[in-house]
């Protein structure tokens, strides 16, 4: 998760392809969306989350959970509290929910 987090943070779009799963799938509880790996790749790079005072709740082999503090580019700011599951290593899906918090 660590890793991940790096990622997004350094916009390191090759580190993102190695670790997300190719059969990924990000579920946005807030807007009820879900995207793919390309999707979530792409919105990574463009430099629209700010995560910071990031913490890994808890993480073993099966799952992950961070909570964040997400600043967008719209200047919205939103706690948010993620869950990954992994498989075969890599990250299969990302659950997230999210609280607007005021600018």
């Amino acid at each position: 998760m660590e890793k991940y987090i790096g990622a997004i943070k350094n916009r390191d779009e090759a580190a993102m392809n190695e670790l997300l799963h190719d059969d990924f799938k990000f579920k946005m509880h807030k807007s009820g969306n879900t995207i793919g790996k390309a999707e979530v790749i792409k919105w990574a790079m463009s430099g629209d989350i700010n995560q910071n005072k990031d913490r890994v709740v808890y993480e073993n082999d099966e799952i992950g959970v961070h909570h964040s503090m997400v600043t967008f580019n719209d200047g919205n700011v939103e706690a948010v509290m993620a869950v990954y599951k992994y498989k075969d290593g890599k990250i299969i899906s990302l659950e997230t929910g999210a609280t607007p918090m005021p600018k």
